[in-house]
């Protein structure tokens, strides 16, 4: 039996950053993977969906070149070319995972891993013959990071026909004339983007009353508003009670305050959540405790049984890239006794890459109110910054919300173009405890769309220049 410090079963943002930190930290690794090194997130999810939206902007760039005073002719998308180097992009990130396992010598062993007592793993796999073999493990640390997939309703079974799930709908062979996507978290606000830019005609449903419910409310409102104004329709507060299929169409049953009603589509996407994989990995013959669907973990990422870990979206945490990172890094320098600070939840980044972006981190206005906070609010239109309009790029703004009593910055949201990339330094500000204040008198270069960072701040103290 080959045995190791720790083996991770995973390889997602998790798993392989867990893997590449414990072998700087001297451990014998092991990656156990049952599909592509990179998981979800590298081969189906935030890399080939971001190279979707590229090719999104760049055609709508070329669509409307005449407002830039470029002449263009007659264009169309090659969507298969589209599809094809959204691939490219995925396989070269996870051949780039690939060259990094080798480089910090740590050994991949392709197959389902199940976890075991004993600190030992079961790997399973098929052998070119089509016969099954399996392989034991051991190590004195078992990381559990096999992430999540889809979720099904069912009443919505995914068929990968009619009714797909976000994997099919990254390799669909032809560009569907309809579609209706029901869910409007980021998976189902990029799609509903990117098809829409591709030709498809787009209805986007959401149950609750609002796109992106998680998100502040003004930011979901402005989202709406941009949709609405580039064609694509938007349905919130309606519940699907149900679908029918056939060769041609398919047809969703609904019902909402202006009563019941049906819609047709070529290709319905469900896109309604995740559900952690952590089913037939050996949770229950260990007596690894769960909860609603996911493993119970303590602040350094322990499991109830001593010597078994879980990260990432088989946790109760945000199911995020960043997050699953974090997570693997904390729990191997805790194994390795370095003391880590336990990662704060509340300074998490969101993004999502809609057109236009949204950007979000620390509490909404809501939840501030609903904390017991007294709040300054400051609010900076992209109308008004001289980079944006520049850039044809006004639709948005920056939000940022501050304790009117200790000048704590609470949280900023974002919509607009670039937002991904400005987070980045309210989630530095408040990590190094920095006040509204210290954001008031950082001087920001002009002219930049980081500028409405400091409007925004300028405008919660009554100060801003620029409104």
């Amino acid at each position: 039996m080959k045995t190791y410090d720790l083996i991770i079963i995973g390889s997602g943002p998790g798993g392989y950053v867990a893997a590449i930190r414990a072998a700087q930290l001297g451990m014998k690794t092991a990656v156990v993977e049952k599909e592509n090194l990179g998981g979800v997130c590298l081969n189906w999810g935030c890399i080939p969906t971001k190279a979707l939206m590229k090719s999104a902007e760049v055609y709508n760039y070329i669509k409307h070149a005449g407002q830039y005073g470029i002449e263009t002719g007659q264009t169309a998308p090659a969507f298969e070319q589209v599809i094809e180097r959204s691939r490219q992009v995925a396989k070269a990130m996870s051949k780039g995972v690939e060259f990094l396992m080798r480089k910090n010598n740590i050994n991949v062993i392709y197959g389902r891993g199940k976890v075991l007592p004993g600190k030992q793993v079961e790997v399973t796999r098929f052998n070119n013959e089509g016969e099954k073999e399996t392989e034991s493990l051991q190590a004195q640390h078992i990381i559990i990071a096999t992430g999540a997939r889809a979720k099904q309703l069912p009443f919505l079974p995914i068929d990968n026909q009619k009714i797909i799930g976000y994997r099919k709908a990254l390799t669909l062979d032809k560009l569907p004339q309809s579609m209706i996507i029901v869910g409007s978290g980021a998976i189902g606000v990029e799609m509903a983007y990117f098809y829409h830019s591709m030709g498809t005609k787009v209805t986007l449903v959401e149950y609750l009353p609002h796109l992106l419910p998680l998100e502040d409310e003004e930011i979901s409102k402005q989202l709406e508003r941009s949709f609405k104004k580039n064609k694509i329709k938007v349905m919130t507060g309606t519940e699907i009670t149900g679908a029918e299929t056939s060769d041609e169409v398919v047809k969703l049953f609904y019902k909402n305050k202006k009563g019941d009603g049906e819609l047709k589509a070529e290709v319905v996407l469900s896109a309604v959540g995740i559900q952690a994989n952590i089913e037939n990995i050996g949770l229950k013959e260990i007596g690894i405790e769960t909860k609603k669907g996911k493993i119970k973990v303590d602040t350094f990422y322990r499991t109830n049984v001593e010597g078994y870990y879980a990260i990432g979206d088989v946790i109760d945490t945000p199911a995020l890239a960043h997050v699953a990172s974090a997570e693997g890094i904390t729990c191997v320098e805790n194994i390795k006794g370095l003391n880590p600070e336990p990662i704060d939840y509340n300074n998490i980044p969101s993004n999502i890459y809609t057109s236009p972006e949204i950007a979000s981190v620390g509490y909404t206005e809501k939840q501030a109110l609903n904390a017991g906070y007294e709040i300054l609010v400051g609010k900076f239109p992209f109308t008004a910054s001289g980079k944006a309009k520049a850039a044809g790029k006004t639709d948005g703004f920056v939000k940022i919300i501050i304790d009117k009593k200790y000048d704590e910055i609470l949280g900023a949201h974002m919509i607009g173009a670039n937002v991904t990339e400005m987070i980045a330094e309210i989630v530095a500000a408040r990590k190094a405890e920095a006040t509204g204040h210290t954001l008031l008198k950082t001087i920001h270069p002009h002219p930049t769309m980081s500028e409405a960072v400091l409007e925004a701040v300028a405008d919660a103290y009554g100060e801003a220049i620029h409104l």
